[in-house]
């Protein structure tokens, strides 16, 4: 698949079937998180695959819960403050880290969904995981077969983005 294809074709997929992707695949959407750019390849980011219980609890953090209980997978991305040297930088490759994933999932014939509305409660999200303080929440990736039809895409014209 070409990555201007995946770019273009990838939704945000909020319903999923019950089959649980390989660990293999998990780990590769991990690793394809891992290869994002990062300022001075700090790499300020951590991971927790969450399945089942941990994962049913979780969605009562959020408004899109039912999206968090449909999935047989949920990943918490972290910023890894004992890693970082300059938070809006760490930020933006956290954001990178992101995108490498959902990309990555979706080549692999997985649907994913981000999502940062649950950082509305990012304090009692870190509690209930049970974090160290050093982790701080950035997203939660919701990770599965898609049950759903993919929504066709569509982008405001370019000339709209470019400043004169």
């Amino acid at each position: 698949m070409k990555v201007q294809d995946a770019i273009r074709q990838r939704r945000s997929i909020r319903e999923y079937t019950e089959k649980i992707p390989a660990d293999e695949k998990i780990n590769k959407v991990l690793e394809a998180g891992s290869w994002a750019p990062s300022g001075l390849n700090n790499q300020p980011w951590k991971f927790k695959v969450l399945k089942a219980d941990k994962k049913e609890g979780l969605a009562k953090f959020t408004k899109y819960g039912d999206a968090v209980k449909s999935a047989p997978i949920a990943i918490c991305v972290f910023l890894d403050n004992g890693r970082t040297y300059n938070r809006e930088k760490d930020i933006m490759a956290i954001g990178a880290c992101i995108q490498n994933m959902l990309l990555e999932a979706y080549e692999a014939g997985l649907g994913t969904c981000w999502l940062g509305e649950i950082l509305n409660r990012r304090k009692e999200v870190e509690k209930y995981l049970e974090t160290d303080s050093d982790y701080e929440l950035m997203a939660v990736i919701t990770l599965g077969y898609p049950d759903e039809e993919a929504t066709k895409g569509c982008r405001r014209a370019l000339k709209g983005f470019i400043l004169k």
